[in-house]
Formats: structure tokens, sequence, C-alpha cells
């Protein structure tokens, strides 16, 4: 069984296959991921990520259910405030 967690791309480092990274940020957490399985991904938009490799886009109304259900399951860690969630109003850092 696989888990994707989304996260919201902050910056395309490189949109070249086969090497296509960005950075994603997940709760405020930033980590670069690979994309070149989404390459016609742009900056602030989310996309679904797997073992670092960002497998699919997903709208912010998509990745906010996805983390409230990872809310509800408590399977999101103790770390990501509520303003940091797709929806909630909050400002990526």
């Amino acid at each position: 069984m696989c888990l994707a967690i989304p996260g919201k791309i902050i910056e395309i480092l490189d949109a070249e296959p086969p090497f296509a990274s960005a950075i994603a940020e997940f709760g405020g957490i930033r980590r670069e991921v690979s994309v070149a399985c989404v390459p016609d991904t742009l900056e602030g938009e989310y996309v679904m990520v797997h073992a670092g490799i960002a497998i699919s886009r997903v709208d912010a109304a998509e990745a906010a259910r996805v983390l409230q259900t990872l809310r509800e399951l408590d399977l999101e860690g103790p770390d990501l405030p509520e303003s940091d969630s797709p929806g909630a109003g909050g400002t990526p850092k």
C-alpha cells in the first residue's frame, strides 16, 4: 500500500525531463521532489507526492480534503499548523 501526501509547488528547479524537480511545501516544511511524472506542473499548484516523486496534480480543494482526512486519522503529525493547510487562509512560509 502506498500513501501520497499533497504538497504545494513553491519553486520549479529544473523543468527538463528526465531530471525535472521542484521545491514542494508540506505544512511549512520544504523538500525537493521529482516532477518528472507531472512535467506540466506550475508554481503554486498542488501535487500528490509519494517517496519524493510527484505522481499527480490535484486542486487546492482536494489537497485540503486529503490533509483534513490525515488530521482526522492522526497521521499528519503534530507539527502542521491549521493555518498552513490549503483553503485555511494561511500563507506559505
